[in-house]
């Protein structure tokens, strides 16, 4: 089974300031991973080819780089993904960038039924929530918020053997949100 799964926005800023969000991807300081809320993206180096790791039981290395333009990460594992997935900067014709996630693979073997019932609409939200997070830290708002169906909620609450009670502090307000927790970024009204 062929896979070509391709997110995308586009942003009213210079090409350069989407580059530069890339550039953080994986780091201390990383500006758009949604790791608050999804597995964080974890390499066992700085970005830059052959740098290994992932997210979750999704694992990948790094097949290609060029700073502030794209990352190509080649999947290892789950058993049967057989491709990459890559973040891009392009420069939009309104004079602004469009920030790409492409996933292409061929999935084989278990990969014919997880990726569908499984990874897909997990992989969907994940993305979504990642742009959105592009979007608040580039413009400082989120015009329309992603939202997770009922799947993807479902899917959550099975695949994650147990939650983490947010952190209280003494006087028992909260601190932190737990994995499963639908944290948002804030929000302004243009």
């Amino acid at each position: 089974m062929d896979v070509y799964n391709l997110h995308q926005r586009e942003f009213p800023v210079p090409v350069a300031r989407v580059g530069a969000l890339l550039d953080t991807l994986s780091g201390e300081e990383d500006r758009l991973w949604p790791h608050q809320a999804w597995p964080a993206l974890r390499l066992n180096g700085p970005l830059a080819v052959g740098a290994a790791g992932g997210h979750g039981p999704v694992r990948y290395v790094i097949e290609d780089y060029s700073p502030r333009t794209r990352v190509r990460f080649r999947f290892r594992e789950p058993r049967g993904f057989d491709g990459f997935h890559e973040f891009t900067v392009h420069p939009s014709e309104s004079g602004g960038a469009v920030l790409r996630h492409l996933l292409a693979m061929r999935a084989r073997g278990p990969a014919r039924l997880t990726w569908p019932l499984i990874f897909r609409p997990l992989h969907d939200a994940l993305l979504e929530d990642a742009l959105d997070r592009a979007e608040h830290e580039l413009i400082g708002a989120v015009r329309t918020p992603a939202r997770w169906g009922l799947h993807v909620r479902l899917l959550r609450r099975a695949l994650v053997p147990c939650r983490r009670r947010p952190n209280r502090t003494p006087q028992g307000r909260l601190t932190g949100a737990g994995p499963l927790s639908r944290r948002r970024w804030p929000r302004t009204r243009a």
